[in-house]
């Protein structure tokens, strides 16, 4: 039995490792030395070309190496065979630190304090307890849950919205369009975690800005694509939102001439937010491997009418 991994080579050694050490049986093969492919059953990838999955005639699954599947091509992939994101430890932690970090950042005034550093102006700023802000996230899968689950150790006040109702404890919840406007209406910051789909696409946008408090901070580390660039840079310029931290751009990597580089409002990071490390992902993968060999249900295959 193959598998056949084909995404970030610099993470590949690590997964061989795993795969030798905790699976034997199972023959394991690096791309581009992926011999014969009509022998590989299933595949370790982050983009599905049409051309490449049309020469695996015996794939069973598709497993994504990142937590979104907005990036594949689900028409390249038969049908039958199950598209299962990527949902480990390793890209949990990363998001909930990188997120806490993003949140505590804006609410200690620390992008305000450099400023003040670069203008060598000693300028303390009223220091507001936690439970003083309300943080919203879109977004409450997997992803979003942490996030939230962590941010309320400061002591945050915490909303969430989903598309279908999600509860959690200490979380005031939000779900479908109808609640999307009073969701708004609270956050001080807002924290975009939502999927990638028609439906999401844009959502960041003038009409959903002019509905946040005055002065709200935006954190995007869903999609780029999830964002208007110039709505944003409107809402900035016009003082409806204070500041912006974007890990993720449309496209990525983002122009050298696009006007987000040089906005003092808008922070940017190289989609880094959070990656899959093989040490933690590869162990999650080979259970949800064997479980589709003993014929039980895959964990975290996505619905593909939905988009994830």
């Amino acid at each position: 039995m193959s598998i056949l991994y084909r995404s970030d080579a610099a993470r590949a050694p690590a997964w061989v490792r795993y795969f030798a050490e905790h699976a034997p049986d199972l023959d394991f093969r690096v791309w581009p030395d992926a011999g014969d492919l009509d022998e590989v059953e299933y595949l370790i990838a982050w983009q599905a070309p049409a051309d490449f999955i049309a020469q695996l005639p015996r794939l069973k699954v598709f497993f994504s190496s990142g937590a979104g599947v907005d990036h594949v091509d689900f028409s390249a992939i038969p049908a039958h065979v199950p598209i299962v994101r990527m949902v480990e430890p390793g890209i949990i932690d990363g998001m909930v630190e990188y997120v806490s970090l993003c949140v505590l950042a804006l609410h200690r005034d620390f992008f305000d304090y450099l400023q003040a550093k670069a203008a060598r102006s000693w300028a303390p700023l009223k220091v507001l307890p936690a439970s003083a802000r309300t943080i919203g996230v879109m977004g409450m899968g997997s992803l979003g849950s942490a996030v939230l689950q962590r941010l309320a150790s400061y002591g945050f006040d915490l909303r969430g919205w989903n598309r279908s109702r999600r509860e959690l404890p200490g979380v005031e919840s939000f779900a479908g369009a109808e609640q999307l406007q009073p969701f708004l209406a609270g956050c001080d910051v807002l924290i975009c975690l939502l999927p990638l789909t028609p439906a999401t696409r844009g959502i960041l946008n003038r009409e959903l800005f002019s509905r946040l408090p005055a002065g709200a901070a935006l954190i995007n580390v869903g999609r780029g694509s999830h964002l208007v660039d110039a709505d944003l840079l409107e809402a900035l310029d016009s003082g409806q939102l204070s500041r912006a931290i974007l890990d993720v751009t449309e496209p990525e990597p983002l122009p050298v001439e696009h006007p987000f580089w040089a906005h003092p409002r808008v922070f940017l990071t190289p989609h880094v937010a959070s990656m899959t490390q093989p040490e933690s992902a590869a162990p999650i993968l080979l259970e949800n491997l064997r479980r589709h060999q003993r014929g039980e249900p895959l964990e975290d295959a996505i619905d593909r009418s939905r988009g994830y």
